[in-house]
C-alpha cells in the first residue's frame, strides 16, 4: 500500500473538520451532542484513526502532521464546549418562558423552628446542675440485670422489680428502666470524688395519659468523704430554686428506694396555684418532682467502694413529668405524637 502524502492527509483532515463544525452548529440538545462527541472524538472517529496511522508517515512529515492533528482535536473540543454552553442557555430560557409562576406575588410565610418541650426542660435542668458543678455522664440504653438491678440492691427476688415493668431482651439483657446503671459504671471506673449528672432515655412497658414506654430522666450522683444528708438537702434546694425560682416552697418527705438509705421524695409548691390548691396539684398545693437519698452501703460496696470511707447521695428527676407540669400538658402522649399544631405552641 502506498504511503499517503502529507498534503493529502492534511487536506482530508481539513475537510472533515469543516464538516464537523457545520454539523455541530445544528445541534440543539444534549443527547445529540453526546452522539457528535462519540462520532468525531471517539475511538473510531476519523481523527483518532489518523492519529493511530501517524507512524506510517515519512519521519520528516510526522511532526507537522502530529501538530496538525492535536490542533484540530483542541479546536473541536473547544467548539463542543461552546455549543454545550449555547444549548444549556437555550434550555434555561425555554424553562423560564414555560414557567407560569407569578414572581410578583408575595412569598408564603415560613415558620421558625423551636426546640421540643422535652429538650427545653432537659436543657434547663442540665444548665442548673452544671452551675452547681455537675459534669455529664452517659451510658448504654441496653443493660444487664447486674447494672440495672443487682448492683443497685435490687436482687432477683426483690419486690421492687415489679415496679419497673421491664422490657427484657435475650441473653439476660434488658432496656434500662432508669439511668442509675451509669452511676454504677462510673463508680467502677473512677475513684472519688464524683459529681455527675446522667441524662438519658429509659424504658418501661407502661402506657397511659401519664406514662410512656420511653421517657427521659436526669439523675445526679455525688460521692466523697464525709457526704451527709444535709449536703443532699442543700444541693437540691439550690437546684430547685434555680430551676423554678427563689419563691418556690420545698418540702422533703420520707420515702423508700432500694438503692438509697435514708430516702426522700421532694415536693414543690404548685406552679399554677402557688400552694392554694387546684386541679394540677389535686388540691394539695404541692407537686412531687423528684426522689433522692444517701447512696445505700450495698450499692457502694457493689461498685468497689468502702462504705466506711466514702459516702454519697443520689437523686433523680423525670424530665417528661417536669415538662408536663411546667407547660401544663395534660397527656404525656402529646409529647411523642409529633403533631406540629401542638409543638408549635412551644
Amino acid at each position: 500500500m502506498p504511503i499517503p502524502s502529507l498534503a493529502s492527509v492534511l487536506s482530508e483532515l481539513d475537510v472533515q473538520f469543516q464538516e464537523a463544525l457545520t454539523a455541530l452548529s445544528a445541534i440543539d440538545n444534549l443527547p445529540a451532542l453526546d452522539v457528535f462527541k462519540s462520532l468525531y472524538l471517539g475511538k473510531k472517529s476519523p481523527l483518532s484513526t489518523a492519529m493511530r496511522h501517524l507512524g506510517s508517515l515519512p519521519p520528516e512529515e510526522k511532526p507537522s502532521v502530529g501538530q496538525k492533528l492535536n490542533d484540530l482535536k483542541s479546536s473541536l473540543q473547544e467548539a463542543i464546549q461552546n455549543q454545550l454552553k449555547i444549548i444549556k442557555e437555550t434550555m434555561a430560557q425555554r424553562m423560564i418562558e414555560a414557567d407560569t409562576t407569578d414572581a410578583s406575588l408575595p412569598p408564603r410565610g415560613s415558620r421558625k423552628g423551636s426546640f421540643h418541650p422535652i429538650h427545653q426542660t432537659q436543657s434547663q435542668i442540665m444548665a442548673c446542675l452544671s452551675r452547681l458543678g455537675f459534669s455529664v455522664k452517659e451510658g448504654p440504653d441496653i443493660e444487664t440485670e447486674f447494672y440495672n438491678f443487682e448492683a443497685l440492691h435490687i436482687p432477683a427476688n426483690h419486690s421492687a422489680r415489679d415496679m419497673h415493668d421491664t422490657f427484657y431482651l435475650h441473653s439476660g439483657l434488658l432496656l434500662r428502666t432508669h439511668t442509675s446503671p451509669v452511676q454504677i459504671r462510673t463508680m467502677q471506673q473512677q475513684a472519688p470524688p464524683i459529681k455527675i449528672m446522667v441524662p438519658g432515655k429509659v424504658y418501661r412497658c407502661d402506657s397511659d395519659a401519664t406514662h410512656s414506654p420511653c421517657f427521659h430522666q436526669i439523675e445526679g450522683l455525688v460521692v466523697d468523704k464525709g457526704i451527709r444528708f444535709s449536703d443532699l438537702k442543700g444541693v437540691l434546694i439550690a437546684f430547685l430554686e434555680d430551676l423554678l425560682g427563689q419563691e418556690v416552697k420545698i418540702r422533703f418527705r420520707p420515702s423508700y428506694f432500694p438503692f438509697t438509705e435514708p430516702s426522700t421524695e421532694i415536693d414543690v409548691s404548685c406552679f399554677k396555684c402557688h400552694g392554694s390548691g387546684c386541679g394540677l396539684c389535686k388540691q394539695t398545693g404541692w407537686i412531687e418532682v423528684l426522689g433522692a437519698g444517701l447512696v445505700n452501703r450495698h450499692v457502694l460496696r457493689a461498685s468497689g467502694y468502702d462504705p466506711e470511707t466514702v459516702t454519697g447521695f443520689a437523686f433523680g428527676i423525670g424530665v417528661d413529668r417536669m415538662a408536663m407540669l411546667q407547660f401544663g400538658i395534660p397527656d404525656i402522649r402529646l409529647l411523642y405524637e409529633n403533631d406540629s399544631r401542638f409543638l408549635r405552641q412551644f
